[in-house]
């Protein structure tokens, strides 16, 4: 059963789930598919192209799955996809990818904070959080547990690794590697999310392997490819220091705070 207020403007060819409730003035275009329990506030827009799974929160003036402000784009139909259980806050903008990737998708268990922005062909992994304003331009990758802080933007092509986290009002112009904090202007290595890390159920063994690399890539006088060397020669086996490899070695924007 839909819970429809009578001024909300909803088409008949929109597809919805059980118990999804649709708040006073808000609009559902054709090409809609929204799951059970999703919740939609009032005056939010929802644009052709959003898929939107269960138990999604979306409140009052999120614009979801709006055209992509990019000049090439024309028409096509692409898509944005919102995972299970992720919360999308007021007046955020979430735009559908262009002919290049065709979707732009949001991951489960996503908090986005009010006013955040992702444009066009990004992906955020799940359980990552977008504070108030962040902003995402087109094709940046934001992996799973990634935190931005409010007003911190990311230019675009940009990764932003797992695990990691960005302070507050600070530019991202370049791929942030797993598992560490960062901050400053330029942005710089501010040291392991070990709070973050621990919440999360990594071991300190674990979480000393890490920094021990980090050491080695931001705490020394090495370029990026005599660290990984160093890395490569002398710890190995160690999965969590793998990946770390695995992301600097296929970086093409890059490394922050090198």
């Amino acid at each position: 059963m839909t819970h429809q207020h009578p001024t909300a403007i909803v088409s008949p060819k929109a597809k919805l789930g059980d118990n999804v409730t649709l708040s006073p003035f808000c609009i559902i275009n054709d090409n809609v598919e929204i799951g059970d329990n999703t919740h939609i506030g009032p005056h939010a827009v929802i644009y052709d192209g959003a898929r939107i799974g269960n138990n999604v929160k979306i409140y009052q003036g999120a614009s979801i799955a709006h055209v992509p402000q990019d000049l090439k784009f024309n028409q096509e139909e692409t898509f944005v996809y919102v995972g299970d259980n992720t919360t999308i806050h007021e007046h955020v903008t979430l735009h559908r990818g262009t002919s290049e990737t065709r979707e732009s998708r949001i991951g489960k268990n996503v908090l986005l904070m009010a006013y955040s922005h992702v444009a066009h062909d990004c992906q955020v992994g799940d359980n990552c959080i977008l504070a108030n304003g962040v902003q995402l331009a087109g094709h940046v990758h934001v992996e799973d547990w990634a935190i931005l802080g409010g007003l911190s933007a990311v230019h675009q092509f940009c990764t932003v690794g797992k695990h990691s986290m960005i302070g507050g009002g600070y530019r991202v112009v370049k791929d942030v590697p797993p598992y560490i904090l960062m901050a400053g202007e330029p942005l710089r290595f501010g040291g392991m999310n070990s709070v973050g890390l621990r919440r999360r159920g990594f071991s300190n063994e674990q979480i000393n392997a890490l920094k021990r690399a980090y050491t080695i890539l931001y705490g020394s006088k090495n370029n990026v490819t005599q660290a990984l060397k160093i890395l490569q020669e002398q710890i190995v086996g160690d999965e969590l220091v793998e990946e770390v490899i695995d992301f600097i070695t296929s970086s093409k924007r890059g490394i922050s705070g090198k």
